[in-house]
């Protein structure tokens, strides 16, 4: 099978893939296989296509790397926002950590603020940062 199918077989993939997700990286790796399926149409060598593909992927991964912090602050907040849950017990009062109940599953929550959370009262998520919700006393608007 000539190099460029291969190529074109691989960027098919990757954007498939990536309808999937919608994460636009995996986007930029199948536009980038199309551009290595190009150059080794044209029949440049191995190293050129990989090159080709490299190039590609780093630029069009900093664009919209670019574009993601650009328009960070114009994206919808995430689901968890604003919605209740319950304070159980501090992890580390200190550090304002504290154990709350989310959907029926304790979280590890960062209390914001300094003020007094008694077991049971009702916190309101303001952010969350991979299985970390952030939380604050008042509910946000």
């Amino acid at each position: 099978m000539d190099s460029y199918l291969i190529w074109i077989l691989v960027g098919f993939g990757l954007v498939i893939v990536e309808l999937l997700t919608g994460t636009f990286y995996l986007l930029v790796l199948g536009l980038a296989a199309f551009g290595a399926a190009a150059v080794a149409f044209l029949g440049l060598s191995f190293p050129i296509q990989a090159i080709t593909a490299t190039v590609m992927t780093a630029a069009g991964s900093w664009l919209v790397h670019l574009y993601r912090v650009k328009n960070s602050q114009q994206q919808m907040p995430s689901m968890d926002y604003a919605q209740p849950v319950k304070f159980e017990a501090w992890v580390d009062q200190g550090a304002r950590i504290a154990r709350v109940q989310y959907r029926g599953a304790p979280w590890e929550a960062k209390v914001e603020g300094d003020v007094q959370v008694e077991p049971g009262s009702s916190l309101y998520i303001i952010a969350t940062d991979r299985n970390t919700l952030t939380v604050t006393k008042t509910r946000p608007a």
